[in-house]
């Protein structure tokens, strides 16, 4: 009676948590598809009295859409793979080689995630600047390139691995690149899921880089661009939510395909 009775509690606070999550997103989809008269009528209603296309078409009316989200997939699935590189690089090195200094770096590198964003954002702008590289993909990518949070989850999960496959390997002539990416990356195709996944959602939504970084609306992501409809006294809310919505639709289709390895990295690397 009583495992009966936790069960039961159990699935009404998931379904709880399940409604208020899904709320807001019915919310942004319905108010995609509602007039500007009828958001300001009702606007705690979830769906439209009267259905209407006007947020989408103005999208690709006033902006240049099809720009803006090319930029965004240049940015973030661009950054993604050399964030994948590069952190699995150096993660490797601080799993797998043994040097002196290298719990100093470790500890080095996460004591990094303890500095806002915020913080180097001027210092790192400055040298944008001085680089020529303001409104540029370059500049868009290269400072987002490697992530401390990436390197010490791959770091954790390459400590999982067998060292007896490195020794396996140096016995048939293997060096430490033909060891980093004939088997270590293999062996860790869930955590290098897992991180693509969340990279991508990150950089996808990220609004506050793109948006100091970028000038012309040619060079905005969507997050950026989308900020044209917000006006000091006028804001177009269905163009908005609309905006919101298809750029979902990535970050939705990436999760699926990923899902399997998402979860299975989660579970491997230690992130609770």
């Amino acid at each position: 009676m009583l495992t009966n009775l936790r069960l039961s509690l159990k699935w009404v606070l998931l379904g709880i948590g399940v409604v208020a999550a899904l709320i807001p997103f019915i919310w942004m989809v319905g108010g995609s598809f509602r007039s500007e008269a009828d958001l300001f009528a009702a606007p705690a209603q979830l769906l439209p009295s009267t259905w209407t296309l006007d947020g989408y078409i103005s999208i690709w009316e006033e902006l240049p859409f099809l720009r803006l989200l090319l930029n965004t997939f240049i940015f973030a699935g661009v950054t993604t793979l050399l964030c994948l590189l590069f952190d699995s690089m150096c993660a490797y090195a601080l799993a797998r080689i043994q040097f002196r200094g290298s719990t100093v770096l470790f500890w080095l590198v996460i004591a990094t995630l303890m500095v806002p964003f915020q913080v180097t954002l001027i210092p790192v702008f400055l040298e944008l600047f001085h680089f020529g590289w303001l409104d540029t993909y370059q500049g868009l990518i290269v400072p987002r390139a490697t992530s401390a949070f990436g390197i010490f989850m791959l770091r954790q999960f390459f400590i999982s691995i067998p060292r007896e496959l490195d020794e396996a390997a140096r016995i048939d002539g293997a060096g430490h690149w033909r060891i980093y990416w004939g088997i270590i990356l293999p062996l860790a195709k869930p955590a290098l899921a897992t991180l693509a996944v969340l990279h991508f959602m990150n950089l996808w939504n990220d609004l506050l880089w793109p948006l100091i970084v970028t000038s012309s609306t040619e060079m905005r992501t969507l997050p950026a661009g989308l900020t044209l409809f917000g006006g000091q006294h006028v804001t177009d809310h269905a163009v908005l939510l609309a905006g919101a919505t298809i750029s979902l639709l990535p970050l939705a289709l990436a999760f699926f395909f990923a899902q399997k390895y998402f979860v299975a990295g989660i579970a491997t690397t230690g992130l609770k």
